[in-house]
């Protein structure tokens, strides 16, 4: 069970790195992980705001949509994982938000389609 969904989650994050990278973001890490939490991508956008991407993907919505797995728990910890990365990677005069990107796979896990939420995670 653990094994599928890692593997469902690294599909979701496949597909968010190539659309990130398709509207031209570009990224700085990724699985950036501290004992805090985990920021699934770490990208920067055009503008040259700091962005941390949360990827919840889904085979089918029995759960209801992935973005709502980002409950006020998650969010939390993702402002203060998002705030030890800037600190500790001497970033702290960069605009940053923190974005959901769900992913809806069809039932094959071919073809995703893919929610970009910006800024859906606020302090």
């Amino acid at each position: 069970m653990v094994h599928e969904k890692r593997k469902l989650g690294n599909l979701g994050e496949e597909l968010a790195i190539k659309y990130l990278k398709k509207h031209n973001y570009k990224i700085l890490a990724l699985n950036w992980q501290k004992r805090i939490g985990e920021i699934d991508i770490v990208a920067q956008d055009q503008d040259k705001t700091m962005v941390f991407v949360e990827v919840k993907t889904r085979k089918n919505t029995s759960f209801g949509p992935p973005q709502e797995a980002v409950n006020p728990l998650k969010q939390r910890k993702l402002i203060k994982t998002a705030q030890y990365y800037i600190l500790e990677n001497h970033k702290p005069d960069l605009p940053w938000r923190i974005d959901v990107i769900a992913v809806d796979l069809d039932n094959k896990e071919q073809i995703g389609h893919i929610r970009h939420f910006k800024n859906a995670v606020g302090e």
